[in-house]
């Protein structure tokens, strides 16, 4: 298989700590905006990114660096986050003052029903002088305070539509960030959030699974027919993919010609069936260019399977299923494997194979 398999947990136990341990043992600071570089070019999915990250060396100046991301991160997440950082502290500013306002007229028009009180009060005036003056002020007091009221609440609401707004642009921006642009797939960075995520409820360990398939002899494909037909297949091996699990289960391409599915509320048996079901339309499905007749198949995949409960976390997790998906390979490829006990694989491939 020609994606870069997952390491043991002797020797970096999760993806963020291999990629600190590549910047510290290249000399770069640990900082987010580097360390965006580093994990764009871990999980493989911009090759430019990489190609240009791995020319730099392992004596690259952070002017290098910043230059490199400004290249590749326009719309970086630092950037984005930044900006709504700022635009909510001045919305949020805004309505506090708003509301320091609506105290002060609050407060003005306590002052004015004490001062009307005491006139009430007050034995120098005649019943008929002491209604009148009463009403004036407060006919007038309660109309200012009220005006002043519907304007506080319309400033409220506009500021609340403002923020409203600035959280909608987040999200949008991190389904943008955490989707994968050829597939429309989820990337390798939704996949190590819902990963990490299997193991909050232990209850469903037993009936969650982690699938991977990789499609066999890709580099062959790429090689023969070049890239832009490498890409048109993975769309369509996406889409077979998603065609053919339940809408709740979660579809990511995790780098390279490696998709995951993590599903949930099934046992080994079904998920099995589910990884059969994939990989019978995959080896059925035409692969024909419509203009030439080019017949780019057939495409087949092989699938690792690992239920959570043999797992303790999500690098071992991860680890087990690709334990599983090198059994398929390693037995003829176009097959689904479970892992069982007694599976053993030796990972030697670091980060750095995506250097080559």
């Amino acid at each position: 298989m020609t994606t870069a398999a997952a390491p043991t947990r002797a020797q970096v136990p999760d993806v963020a700590g291999q990629i600190t341990f590549a910047m510290r043992s290249m000399g770069v600071a640990p900082i987010p905006r580097n360390y965006e570089l580093f994990y764009e070019a871990y999980i493989g999915s911009n090759p430019a990114l990489t190609r240009d990250l791995a020319a730099l060396g392992s004596q690259a100046t952070q002017g290098e660096l910043d230059a490199l991301g400004a290249q590749y991160f326009a719309h970086s997440p630092a950037r984005v986050f930044d900006d709504a950082h700022g635009r909510i502290a001045a919305e949020l500013e805004t309505l506090l003052r708003v509301l320091r306002q609506e105290q002060i007229s609050l407060e003005s028009y306590n002052k004015l029903l004490g001062e009307t009180y005491k006139r009430i009060s007050s034995k120098n005036h005649t019943s008929v002088e002491l209604i009148e003056n009463a009403l004036t002020l407060l006919t007038e007091a309660t109309g200012d305070t009220m005006a002043h009221g519907e304007r506080t609440v319309e400033n409220v609401v506009q500021r609340s539509q403002e923020m409203d707004q600035v959280r909608k642009e987040l999200d949008e921006y991190k389904r943008i960030a955490n989707t994968d642009s050829l597939t429309r797939l989820s990337n390798r960075r939704a996949f190590d959030d819902r990963l990490s995520a299997v193991f909050n409820n232990p209850a469903m360990r037993p009936v969650t699974a982690l699938v991977l398939a990789d499609i066999d002899n890709f580099k062959k494909i790429n090689d023969t027919y070049g890239h832009p037909v490498g890409d048109k297949i993975l769309a369509t091996v996406a889409s077979v993919i998603r065609a053919n699990v339940r809408r709740d289960v979660f579809v990511a391409r995790t780098g390279g010609e490696e998709f995951a599915l993590i599903i949930e509320g099934n046992t080994s048996e079904e998920v099995m069936g589910t990884a059969e079901r994939i990989r019978r339309t995959l080896e059925t499905t035409p692969f024909t260019n419509s203009r030439t007749r080019v017949n780019y198949g057939p495409v087949t995949v092989s699938v690792g399977v690992c239920m959570a409960s043999y797992a303790e976390d999500a690098g071992e997790l991860y680890h087990k299923a690709d334990v599983a998906l090198y059994g398929a390979k390693n037995s003829g490829r176009n097959c689904s494997v479970l892992f069982e006990d007694g599976m053993q694989k030796d990972f030697t491939k670091s980060w750095l194979i995506y250097k080559a």
